[in-house]
């Protein structure tokens, strides 16, 4: 496995939108779905212009995060790619019901090594001899895993699939097994494809269920109205042109 996959293929990623300052600064801490990394990236770094504050993600498989918020992760705010997880921890009384809110349907897409000469451009050619590794993000806590697994099924290949299938922990790992050509195709999430690496095609969202995506303010936060600030932020005019502009399609365009 490259060093590449091995550095970036962990279940969290956590990084800083920090524009500087000292240590006065209000705080502000995210556990968001991987699909997010980019548009997230740009959000918080606008937001912390306009905030004057620090915001930190912590970026993973929804369905990791989720477990591990019930554990005690210190965040303030959770954004998942699936409303789902936003659900399970709200009827655990884990948030403050009054800000979850929708905030993006997410789309998933097929994506190609452009280096492994292959011709790939529907579901069905997944099934061609040559491609012989076809990465996902691991169905059994990431959303838009189950939307590939669905997408599959849909096409009546996911058995015949199986034993070609690579999983990553999250959907930016399969991402980078593709981008390295570990894995020389796979389904990712539209949001995250445009890197230079791959060429992708975009997955009739017909064949699998929405990806309705949820965020919320822990009911735990210090900074309660830091992250009711932040969700108006990525819900608001700032917000919605980055969030359409990798991808998603935004709460009222559905």
């Amino acid at each position: 496995m490259k060093l590449l996959v091995s550095l970036l293929g962990i279940a969290m990623l956590v990084t800083s939108a920090s524009c500087g300052g000292g240590s006065s600064q209000p705080e502000l801490t995210v556990a968001a779905a991987a699909d997010l990394q980019f548009a997230f990236t740009d959000i918080g770094a606008l937001f912390e212009q306009e905030c004057g504050c620090k915001v930190t993600f912590i970026f993973g498989s929804s369905g990791n995060l989720a477990a591990q918020i019930e554990s005690g992760l210190p965040v303030d705010l959770f954004a998942s790619a699936d409303i789902a997880y936003v659900d399970g921890l709200r009827e655990k009384g884990l948030i403050l019901e009054d800000t979850q809110q929708l905030y993006a349907v997410g789309r998933i897409v097929l994506a190609v090594n452009k280096d492994s000469g292959l011709q790939v451009e529907n579901l069905r050619d997944l099934l061609k001899p040559e491609v012989t590794k076809v990465a996902i993000a691991n169905p059994d806590h990431a959303p838009y895993g189950i939307a590939a697994m669905q997408a599959l099924q849909s096409e009546g290949i996911w058995e015949e699939l199986k034993p070609r299938l690579v999983y990553g922990e999250n959907v930016r790992q399969a991402l980078q097994y593709v981008q390295t050509g570990d894995a020389p195709a796979g389904i990712v999430a539209l949001s995250v494809a445009d890197v230079p690496e791959i060429s992708y095609t975009l997955i009739d969202d017909s064949l699998h269920r929405p990806l309705r995506q949820s965020l919320a303010v822990l009911r735990r936060t210090g900074e309660e109205q830091l992250a009711r600030d932040f969700i108006d932020f990525v819900n608001g005019p700032q917000g919605r042109p980055i969030m359409k502009k990798y991808g998603f399609v935004l709460p009222g365009e559905t």
